[in-house]
């Protein structure tokens, strides 16, 4: 069992569906992504639960760089960038105690979680 995500016009994931193994053959049919695709009238890219393509499974929101090939979340926070691996850092290291903490977008700092 194979997941295929359709894209938009923006390359941002729309549905996530559980489809044809991409090593099955039926009907004359191999090329799956491509299937898909022309069935519903959008692009259509495989993705993996195991991360082993595209970097992670994609879910609906996230984009498809197809340059680099991988699906990207969704950033979670405007002061948040991308690093070289395509994964959303903050302007400041969380810290690296064994407390909790949550991001405060506001003062662009880590604010400790009381429990």
């Amino acid at each position: 069992m194979a997941h295929y995500a359709f894209l938009n016009e923006n390359f941002i994931v729309t549905e996530v569906i559980t489809g044809r193994n991409e090593n099955e053959v039926v009907d004359g049919i191999s090329d799956w992504e491509e299937y898909y695709g022309n069935f519903r009238e959008q692009y259509c890219v495989r993705t993996s639960y195991n991360h082993r393509i595209r970097k992670q499974y994609a879910g609906i929101g996230f984009k498809y760089d197809a340059i680099a090939d991988v699906f990207v979340a969704p950033q979670p926070f405007p002061s948040w960038s991308l690093d070289i691996n395509h994964d959303w850092q903050p302007p400041i290291p969380r810290p690296t105690d064994d407390k909790m903490y949550v991001w405060n977008e506001t003062d662009l700092s880590w604010d400790e979680i009381s429990i």
